[in-house]
This record gives structure tokens, sequence and C-alpha cells, in this order.
């Protein structure tokens, strides 16, 4: 392990856009790249699909890097985009891909996708790894996607092809950051959360009515009740809380078997203080974490919005460092 991965400058924000609302924000209304994905769709063993999003190189032994989006995102957004461009541009190949029910087509079972949902994430890796003989594969995983890429990268069935993975803006305590979304001063993104997951949750109720009901939706004001109707019960899971006890990404941190990177702002309004303290005294010497004191959720932008964002930067340092 190089010294270079620690020596890697920090996040400086642009005049002005210091704040985490701001940078939460900003890049998510403004901020466009465009890549020429390639759309497939790969067919799993319960009867699911998944909808893929492709960029290949025509060097055949170039390494691959894996993109998971956010909650209610999708690999359409500038966040995923901007990431598979600059991996490209740098001789990388890219697959993104999309959570069950995103990427513009509902997904064919009652269950969609949830913070731990690795199993999907594991699908696309053995993909890459299967159907293009990927030999070095890179995780890289925003918010929910971060979560789940901590969590594959503590796996113990993690392929010898993966050499490790980036998160940003990771919520490695779901219960928390729960109670932090749950707060009147992130009451507007909860609001935007419910409002995007409301025609799903009603188009799931015109599918499996006896699973699903949409009846009494405008009274949920929080992520405590929203898992607990349904992100639990379609996934296996007893409540909100069980679900968010096992699927934390803190859970994966003594257990890392790559090199992991994870870069939470201090200023991000989604994360509470768990997601900072990452059990110091009991985790992996594969982690590293870094806490840039501006970015908020998944920002880390400068004015120039279209141009690469550090994190973008960042994730390809970390990521050539570990081809070395």
């Amino acid at each position: 392990m190089t010294q270079a991965l620690f020596d890697y400058p920090s996040y400086s924000p642009g005049f002005g856009l210091a704040n985490g609302h701001l940078q939460s924000i900003l890049p998510s209304l403004f901020r466009q790249v465009e890549v020429p994905f390639v759309r497939s769709v790969l067919e799993l063993d319960d009867g699911d699909f998944l909808l893929l999003d492709t960029l290949t190189q025509t060097q055949k032994d170039a390494p691959w890097v894996v993109i998971s989006h956010g909650l209610e995102g999708s690999s359409r957004r500038h966040y995923v985009t901007g990431m598979a461009k600059h991996f490209y541009q740098a001789g990388w190949n890219v697959q993104a891909w999309n959570f069950r029910s995103c990427g513009g087509q509902l997904n064919r079972l009652p269950r969609f996708y949830h913070s731990g949902a690795i199993d999907d994430l594991k699908r696309v890796i053995a993909h890459v790894i299967t159907s293009h003989q990927a030999q070095r594969v890179f995780l890289v995983g925003f918010s929910m996607g971060g979560n789940q890429t901590v969590l594959t990268l503590g796996d113990a069935e993690l392929p010898d092809q993966v050499i490790g993975g980036a998160g940003f803006s990771v919520p490695l305590d779901l219960a928390s950051c729960a109670d932090e979304l749950a707060r009147p001063a992130q009451a507007v993104y909860m609001r935007r959360f419910l409002k995007d997951l409301k025609p799903k949750i009603a188009a799931k109720a015109e599918q499996f009515p006896e699973r699903v009901s949409l009846e009494g939706y405008e009274e949920i004001k929080s992520f405590h009740q929203f898992d607990d109707r349904y992100t639990a019960p379609l996934h296996g899971f007893n409540d909100a809380q069980d679900y968010w006890t096992q699927c934390s990404g803190r859970n994966a941190l003594p257990y890392l078997r790559k090199p992991t990177l994870i870069v939470n702002a201090a200023d991000d309004p989604f994360l509470s203080g768990r997601c900072y303290d990452c059990n110091l005294s009991n985790r992996s010497t594969h982690l590293f974490l870094e806490t840039p004191s501006s970015g908020g959720h998944v920002g880390f932008a400068r004015w120039r919005l279209n141009s690469e964002l550090w994190s973008e930067q960042r994730a390809l340092a970390f990521a050539n460092h570990l081809l070395e």
C-alpha cells in the first residue's frame, strides 16, 4: 500500500459553496453529464431482472469499475454518469447498474431494493467477471449504493478479482440516519424521498394487492414509518429496526477484505455522527476513512458543475493506486 493513498488533497469547496445543503442540492438540479451507455437486461435466478448500462474499451484487459447509485436514483444520475465518464476516459470499462424498480422500468417481483441488498450487486460483479472476463474490478457506490458497496467489500464470498472500492456519503448507521432525516431541518429531503417512492408503491399495490397497500400513504412522514410498513415486510425483516440493524455498513468495517475508501463530508445533512465514528478500535486495516469539512450529500462540487468533481478524481486516484 503506497503512502499516496493517504496524501491525496482533501476536498475544498469553491467560494460560496461551503454549505452542506447547497452542495447536496445544486449539482442534483443543474449538473448534466452525458455518456454513451449501452443498455442491457440482466436476468436473475429469482425471475426478476436488473437494467445495466455499460461502457467498454477496445483494450481487452482494461480494468472494470462497477458503480452503484443511491436511494431513488439511477445509472443516469449526474454523479453516476460523471464517475463513469471520468473512469472511462482514463481507460477503464464501466458497469453502472440500476436497483430493482429503478432505471425507468418497474421490476417483476413484490420486492424492490434496500440498503442491504448486496445479492444484486454481487450478481452484477459476477456478470462482469464471467461475461466480460474481468480480472480487476473496482467498486464505487453513492449513499445507499455506498452502503451496499461497503457491505459487499466485507462479504466472505467477495471474488478475488475485486481489488477494492470507494463509497461516498455512506449512511453507515441506518437507524441514526433515519433519525437525522426525521428532524424538521431535513424535512425537505424526506418529503422528496416519499414523493419519489409513492408511484412505485402505487404500482406494487396494483400488481400485488394482497402484499402492498397505498392506503394511508400520505400519513407517512419518516423512514421509520416507511420502512416499518414497506421495506421490512417486503424484504424479510421483522420491522424497520431489524432491517437497519442487519443492513448497516458499520457491520462490515471489521471484516473488509480489500482496500475500502469511505468519504463522508462533515456537513452532510443525511448522515448522523455514527457515520464518522467508524469503530476505530475494531475495524479492518483496509479501511481508509476521509471526512472533509464540506461536500454535502453526494456533492463535492465546485462552480464548474459539468467538470470533473473532486469525488470522481479521488475515486480514480484510489483505484489506480490499487492497480499498481
